[in-house]
């Protein structure tokens, strides 16, 4: 019987995820979903490889924009236009991190986002293609011949693509291949001196995060119905690095729950635009003061020791005294 109780959780999970937009306006809850979804690509890289990159908004704009751009020019269904966005970013993660694995550190970080401003750049030289400042606007949102131009309708359209996202990163990390990466992030001489082929392994992680991240960025252009270059901006990777820190680094899961935690300050404090970077600030300098570990594992431990609470005061006394 213990072994169903694992998939609790992830059933839990799930009801969250159907009754998200009953219980929020749909448009924010695709954008919790989203981001989510991007920040555990940044995890992926973060918290199993120990890479920092400061340049993930590159695959999340390139997923945007080539999705937003095959769907208008070529009336494509909305799961088409979002697998092409994320196979595009993997394609471009390819030749970054060939480059960028090749340094360490702050400098592996500042050599992705030397890359991510030069896709900036591009993008917004390129008009004829990306529309440059205006970006790409209008961009139909078609499902064979269902109706998803609600947002709400369009939200549970796009939910098997993020669950298959989400699938993929859990598997990535539970399987041999994300044992291998903790080695090499904990320690890489280690780990090469074991035989193992660490700059492959780091390449391979960098572009299977920048599908994911491509495939988020698809989602949010086709939900929008618009891409635009704040995409691309340094600070959408910025927020996405806040949102795994947030969570918690290296848990997976924690990276959905600092994206709610930001995205849900920031609606909060919409109404007050002048005072939201202050309060904003100081929520999250709370945070990480009262939570280092990020706030999945604390509430996890929080989680563990109510369990063993309750487990001693159901016990019986001789079994209680015996311990």
């Amino acid at each position: 019987m213990r072994r169903y109780f694992r998939f609790v959780p992830y059933a839990a999970g799930i009801v969250v995820i159907l009754a998200l937009p009953r219980v929020t306006y749909p448009v924010l809850a695709l954008d919790l979903l989203l981001w989510g979804l991007f920040a555990v690509s940044v995890d992926l890289l973060l918290g199993f490889a120990g890479l920092l990159s400061f340049g993930h908004a590159a695959f999340w704009g390139l997923g945007g924009y080539t999705a937003a751009i095959t769907a208008k020019a070529f009336a494509l269904p909305f799961p088409v236009a979002a697998l092409a966005g994320a196979f595009a970013a993997a394609a471009l993660a390819v030749p970054f991190g060939y480059l960028a694995i090749r340094r360490r550190g702050i400098y592996f970080a500042m050599v992705t986002l030397a890359f991510a401003q030069m896709l900036f750049y591009v993008t917004n030289e390129w008009r004829d293609l990306t529309g440059g400042e205006n970006g790409v606007q209008g961009v139909p949102r078609t499902l064979l011949d269902l109706n998803v131009a609600r947002s709400i309708d369009f939200y549970y359209a796009a939910v098997p693509l993020v669950l298959v996202g989400l699938a993929l990163a859990y598997r990535i990390v539970h399987s041999p291949f994300g044992h291998v990466l903790v080695a090499i992030r904990d320690n890489e001489a280690r780990a090469q001196s074991l035989g193992y082929p660490t700059w492959r392994y780091k390449l391979v992680v960098f572009m299977l995060s920048g599908g994911i991240a491509g495939l988020a960025g698809a989602l949010f252009a086709l939900g929008h119905g618009f891409a635009s270059l704040e995409l691309l901006h340094w600070t959408t990777s910025g927020t996405a690095v806040l949102m795994t820190i947030l969570g918690g680094i290296g848990t997976l899961w924690g990276s959905l729950l600092g994206a709610a935690v930001v995205l849900l300050v920031r609606d909060a404090l919409s109404s007050a635009p002048e005072a939201s970077g202050v309060i904003t600030g100081a929520i999250f300098v709370v945070i990480v003061l009262a939570f280092r570990r990020g706030l999945w594992p604390t509430a996890g431990l929080a989680a563990r020791r109510l369990r063993t609470l309750a487990e001693r005061r159901s016990a019986p006394p001789d079994a209680a005294a015996g311990r």
